[in-house]
């Protein structure tokens, strides 16, 4: 019996040092030798491994950089990182580092504790993703923010809380790096990346509600009804699914304000400049 065992040792003792020679050589063989650039590049990433640079990951990222010519690198874009961050890169690699706007996460809707009050209760599991399965929300609103908060759970920056007053998230623009963590979790879709904006200014829709504007009002009373105002006074702006979007190149420097007073029914934000006294 003590012999067999040893015999079985040394079969499968064999049989490991065997595979691991096959593998040496097999790794010797396949080897690619490393970019030297690649881990440069990635000690200027922030290392969140997001992917809201559209990469698996900042050593991902960091390849697609360090083997990509100028027309490739000026399509690669890291937003956590920067312009700080890709201007390291271009001068690593060589490259002019192409200027972006900054950029912010906006939530596209307003549909608080006070515009859009709880009809009912919500006693199922705490997650967007599920609760949009089975219910329209408290309010009552198909489309509106469940108020459960899965953005704050994804963001890695702190840049999402909730407001306990109004019930919805709060994006913090100092913290902010436009991942698109929050984009993407919303099984409602009310987060859009968009830019900042001279001195801060932005405007647009703060509402995703499709129904018909006598029962989104029902639901919401900031709802957007579709009633047109808003693009009779900017031709660029879109009506569609009874809902208006506002396209990011619409100027709120020129137009925000105008928009703002002209809608009935709140819908649209406008977020005045830094420091301004504007009423």
């Amino acid at each position: 019996m003590d012999n067999l065992v040893l015999m079985n040792i040394l079969i499968l003792s064999g049989v490991a040092l065997a595979a691991a020679v096959l593998l040496y050589y097999a790794a010797q063989k396949f080897y690619v030798e490393e970019n030297p650039k690649i881990s440069e590049v990635e000690e200027c990433l922030p290392g969140a491994n997001c992917g809201a640079c559209g990469r698996a990951g900042c050593h991902d990222f960091a390849t697609a950089c360090a083997g990509a010519d100028d027309a490739g690198f000026s399509k690669l874009y890291c937003p956590v990182g920067g312009a700080a961050s890709m201007s390291k890169i271009a001068e690593i690699l060589g490259y002019a580092a192409e200027e972006k706007e900054p950029s912010v996460a906006v939530l596209k809707c307003n549909g608080n504790c006070q515009n859009a009050p709880a009809k009912y209760e919500y006693e199922g599991v705490k997650i967007c993703r599920i609760a949009d399965k089975i219910c329209n929300g408290r309010s009552g609103c198909p489309d509106g923010c469940l108020r459960l908060g899965d953005c704050v759970k994804v963001c890695k920056f702190g840049a999402l809380h909730i407001d306990e007053e109004t019930g919805l998230p709060v994006v913090d623009e100092d913290k902010c790096t436009s991942c698109g963590a929050c984009v993407n979790i919303c099984p409602r879709k009310l987060f859009e990346i968009r830019p900042k904006g001279k001195n801060g200014q932005r405007v647009y829709v703060a509402c995703s509600n499709k129904q018909k504007g006598a029962l989104a009002r029902k639901n919401c009373k900031v709802a957007c009804i579709a009633c047109g105002k808003c693009a009779k006074i900017v031709p660029e702006i879109t009506i569609e699914n009874n809902l208006s979007y506002i396209p990011a190149s619409v100027s709120a420097e020129k137009f925000g304000k105008e928009l703002s007073e002209a809608c009935p029914t709140g819908a649209i934000i406008y977020k005045k400049p830094e420091g301004s006294d504007e009423q």
